[in-house]
Parts: C-alpha cells; structure tokens; sequence
C-alpha cells in the first residue's frame, strides 16, 4: 500500500479533459499521473471532464427522445457524463493503495445562478472538499456542473469544467491549478495551421482572455476571467507527456514584453448587415437592444458613414445564434424603416495579440500589409489596446494566419 498524501503539504488542482478519460486506458494512465503527483509529497484536487464524446452523445440521445427544449432536464442528463468520470477515476485510485473519493458539483460546493446550460458561479463551499484533503484524500470532483439557490442541478456551458478548476484552485489557496489537454501548452498560433508555431512559456491574463476570446480553444473564456479575478495561476499542459506547458500569469510591471503573443482565429462567426437604416440618434439601441433580450452577443461592429439621411450598420455574431437573430432584425427592419438584412456565414475572424503592443505604433499597419501582400481583403477591423481583429473571408483564413504570423515571426516567442 502506498502512503497517503501530506494533509499539510502544497496543494495544487488538477484539470483532466473528455480526451484525457477518453478510454479505460487512459483513466487509468491519468490516475498513475495523479499518484505520481501525490507520491511526491503533494496534496491534489483533481478536476474532471466526462469521457471523450459523452456530453455530445448524450444530447443526441436527448434529441432522439425530445424535440423541445427541457433545460432543466437537459442539465441533469449531461452531468450524469462527469459523475461516471468521477467513480472511475476514483475506482482507479483506490486500486492504487490512494485515498481518494469522488464528489459531485454540488457536493464540491459549487454555487451557481439558475441559468441552465450557461451558469455561473456565484459562490464556492469548498468545506467538504478541503475537509477531504485534510484527511489525506485526493478529492476528484466533477466540472461542468453545480447547484443553484433554488436547489437545482446546473451545467456551466462548454468548456465549464476550466471553471470549476479554477474556482476551487481560489477556494482551497492552491498554489496552481494545472489544465491537462490534447495539447502541451499555449501557441502563437494554431500549430494545425501554422506548423511553424511556437509554444509560449507564459501569457498574461489579458492576452490570454483576447486570445480565448478570439477563437483560441485551449481555455474556456470565463475560467481565465475567474483567475485574473482571483489571482490563481493557470499551467496549460499536455495529459500525455511531462514536459512544461505554458502558465497563465499577472502581467508584470517593468517588465518589456514581446510585441506580439499569439494570432487567434475563430471561424464560428457569421457578419450580419441592416442595410439603409434611418441616421438617428437612438436608432443602433433600437438595433441591437432585441439582440441582447435574447440572449445573443454582439462581437465586432461597423457602421458606414451615412448617405442622404440612411446608413448601413454591420457586425458580427455567432453562427449558431444566426437564425435567432435574422428572425429579430427582420422585424427591428421593419420597425424601424430600414432597407434589408443581409447574412454571411463564409467569413473568418483573425485576431492579433500581444501586450507589447502598447508601445509599438506599427503592429496595425504590419498586420495589414500582410494580408494585402496575400492578397486578402479585409471587411471589418476591431482593436483595443492590446489586440487587431480583422473580419475576412473564411476561405482565405489557413492563409491569413501563416501571413500575419510570418511577419511578425521575430517578435513571437
């Protein structure tokens, strides 16, 4: 039998994703890792996503039985995914001689609104957990999932259980919280476009959150916006290998930073165009105030200098919200006296990150070179203080990512 782990010693929380517990295999191969790490005199909380396809396979298996929409119900079936990943990896454990239980989201103490399928956290009761490490076990709760004031079971959205580890990282003081993935850290770019790319040692939080919300997949946007809030540390690394990944850190003061960090992409949009609409003040709210009544967030917005008295306003939103949408401007149109709604799902956005940017008037006009060079046309451009966005079209995305990051080849890294 192998010792159990060091009630007092440094903590740190571990995240497994669905590819990591993907097979019985790997489960196992992910419980060696967590005994590994607990063996080394460390105390460990550990995080876990459902298996592989689960969560997908149980919503089409809801859409075979129901054609409405049952949130409530809905989130109770997905976090039955979680719950068979926390009993196998706890089982898994067990058989190495570890003390180890498993818990629930709302056994974990994770407080949520009562939004299903989007939640939030609006507290943490990591007693029961805390209470586990004390003992010396290593607690391996489900993610994705929690509990609502009015005591219903809730799921955090894609990508929820980043969240759940970063939350009870905050709660317990951990001294990090590892995100185990597919890949092995965070990139200049994706390395499936850009075989050239470059793991980075360290981003900020803001880079990061541009590049999460940019199109970047390795971390869910609302788990970097938890740490930079908290102040937790996150380590992006690979679940199949021991290398260093890449950590999540405060920017630091008087430190010079690279120019540029990383070149995002997201081709999940669709540009949406309300054609002559009337040039007067109140009219935009009038434009996008349904839009948020229903829920559906706005990313990047042009409006064209008005012509004889009317205007034309475009923006960006998600694909999956597009019908949604064109029903509600259809009628906002209509309302408001406007020409037509015009929607294009062929276009990609590609996004240019980076802190040193601050201080380095050129990166716009490099940005916008290279993609002329390539000849790649641009339809809406959106910055901030440490990012570029441009709107192109989807085809020419593989091609815009490896112009921008071989201009700005030098500076990366």
């Amino acid at each position: 039998m192998s010792s159990a782990p060091d009630a007092s010693a440094p903590l740190v929380v571990q995240k497994y994703g669905g590819s990591s517990l993907a097979t019985p295999e790997r489960i196992t191969h992910v419980a060696q890792r967590v005994a590994a790490t607990a063996r080394e005199g460390v105390s460990v909380c550990v995080v876990v996503s459902a298996m592989g396809r689960t969560t997908d396979d149980l919503l089409d298996l809801a859409g075979q039985v129901s054609a409405g929409r049952h949130p409530r119900e809905i989130d109770m079936l997905l976090t039955a995914g979680e719950q068979i990943s926390i009993a196998l990896l706890t089982m898994a454990l067990l058989d190495q001689g570890l003390p180890a239980v498993s818990l629930t989201g709302p056994q974990a103490g994770i407080l949520t609104d009562s939004s299903h399928g989007n939640a939030r956290i609006i507290g943490m009761r990591a007693d029961r957990v805390a209470a586990a490490i004390a003992r010396g076990e290593i607690p391996i709760v489900a993610g994705f999932q929690g509990v609502s004031q009015a005591h219903e079971v809730t799921t955090l959205g894609r990508g929820g259980s980043d969240t759940t580890a970063v939350a009870l990282a905050a709660a317990l003081g951990a001294e990090v919280c590892e995100i185990y993935t597919d890949v092995d850290g965070v990139y200049t770019a994706d390395p499936r476009l850009v075989p050239g790319a470059r793991k980075l040692e360290r981003v900020s939080y803001d880079e990061m959150l541009d590049l999460a919300a940019c199109g970047a997949r390795v971390l869910m946007l609302r788990s970097v916006e938890y740490a930079r809030r908290t102040g937790v540390t996150i380590h992006v690394r690979s679940s199949f290998g021991e290398e260093e990944g890449t950590r999540v850190v405060e920017e630091e003061a008087g430190v010079e930073h690279a120019i540029v960090s990383g070149i995002a992409h997201d081709t999940s949009e669709a540009k949406v165009t309300v054609f002559g609409v009337p040039d007067q003040p109140g009219i935009a709210a009038s434009v996008f105030r349904p839009l948020a009544e229903a829920g559906i967030n706005v990313d990047m917005i042009v409006q064209n200098v008005s012509e004889e008295g009317h205007t034309d306003i475009s923006f960006t939103l998600p694909e999956d919200d597009l019908a949604r949408a064109t029903l509600i401007l259809d009628a906002v149109a209509l309302r408001v006296s406007a020409a037509g709604v015009n929607a294009d799902r062929n276009i990609a956005k590609v996004s240019l990150i980076g802190a040193g940017m601050k201080s380095d008037p050129g990166v716009a006009a490099d940005m916008f070179e290279a993609l002329a060079e390539a000849g790649i046309n641009i339809g809406i451009i959106s910055t901030s203080s440490i990012r570029i966005s441009c709107v192109i079209d989807q085809d020419a995305v593989e091609q815009a990512v490896n112009a921008v990051h071989a201009r700005f080849a030098l500076q990366l890294g």
